[in-house]
């Protein structure tokens, strides 16, 4: 079955930024496999006119899910959803080792730095 076009939807209303709305659809649907390793995703100038978005917001969005390695840019011949390698998994990994390592500096204890990671974490999930 070949993969269903891109499905975006930006509120105008949203506290959220635009490209931050764009981001966070376009990566879910990367990471959930709607859109598959090797997608092309539609030009910057291309979705901005199907979304009613200025350019540099969809350049923007595009730019952070490439920091995040959701997507890969070849050039002239566009972005494509990268290679699950999950990068998520390995940056979510590096930023707790960072975290563990910091909380360890500042002299706090294991359980002390666990529960602040679970606060942190109940925080960023609050429908959890």
């Amino acid at each position: 079955m070949p993969p269903q076009p891109l499905r975006i939807t930006v509120d105008p209303e949203s506290a959220t930024a635009p490209y931050e709305q764009l981001r966070s659809q376009i990566a879910e649907q990367a990471r959930g496999g709607l859109l598959p390793a090797g997608y092309k995703l539609p030009t910057v100038r291309g979705l901005a006119a199907e979304l009613g978005l200025a350019t540099n917001t969809v350049a923007k969005a595009y730019r952070a899910l490439e920091a995040d390695e959701v997507v890969e840019t070849r050039g002239r011949n566009g972005t494509y959803v990268a290679a699950a390698g999950d990068a998520a998994a390995r940056q979510a990994a590096g930023a707790a080792l960072e975290y563990a390592r910091h909380a360890a500096r500042l002299g706090l204890s294991r359980a002390d730095a666990l529960a602040a990671a679970e606060t942190a974490v109940r925080a960023a999930y609050p429908e959890d």
